[in-house]
């Protein structure tokens, strides 16, 4: 924009007003591409749902569920969140630097603040890209039944950040993602409920000798 710099300060401003404008219409694309790549995956596999392909719709059918539905979802989000953060910090940092200011002290500020915040976030960073990993690798999803420690319960809800689950006496759980060193898919695989353990019966009674 070096035409604009014969307009003085008020070319400056113009620049920067172009510059933000041009980064919300950016904004509205890559929330339009987000969006309908979501919902063509919350469809599903369209074509297989042609005339020719319906011997492939069986065997599909365990996807069409609400879990491809909440992982669609989860990780659209993610990608939206990041990409919105992506373009408002370099728009700004270019409408700044248009304005004619010295954004090196800013990125340095930027920089310190950002590590202050990942140490006192570190948790919440932690929870969330374990919770990303865990919808991404489809380790377990709503409706399944899991084993997180001594907690046997049924997923309702998967987030970045906490699982909700429900136990056989309707107790909700609320697990941290970062606090599931391990769990336990029973919905997975070919799980078979163990027989209860019968009541040891009670030793007979010795009679005394008269």
């Amino acid at each position: 924009m070096t035409f604009l710099s014969s307009l003085g300060y008020g070319g400056q401003v113009l620049a920067a007003v172009i510059i933000l404008i041009a980064a919300f219409l950016l904004w509205l694309v890559v929330r339009y591409l987000i969006a309908r790549s979501v919902r063509r995956v919350q469809n599903g596999y369209s074509v297989f749902k042609k005339p020719h392909f319906k011997w492939a719709q069986p065997a599909l059918r365990p996807f069409d569920s609400a879990r491809r539905v909440q992982r669609a979802e989860t990780i659209g989000g993610l990608i939206s969140s990041i990409a919105a953060v992506t373009i408002a910090t370099v728009a700004v940092l270019m409408a700044i630097e248009s304005l004619g200011f010295n954004i090196g002290p800013i990125l340095a500020s930027v920089g310190i603040v950002g590590i202050a915040i990942g140490f006192g976030a570190r948790e919440v960073i932690r929870d969330a890209f374990l919770g990303f990993f865990i919808t991404i690798e489809d380790q377990y999803g709503i409706g399944d039944t899991i084993e997180v420690g001594d907690t046997v319960g049924v997923v309702q809800s998967l987030g970045l950040r906490i699982t909700r689950m429900v136990d056989g006496n309707g107790a909700i759980w609320y697990v941290r993602n970062g606090d599931i060193t391990k769990v336990g898919n029973r919905s997975q695989g070919d799980y078979v409920e163990p027989p209860s353990n019968p009541a040891t019966p009670a030793p007979a009674a010795v009679e005394g000798h008269a």
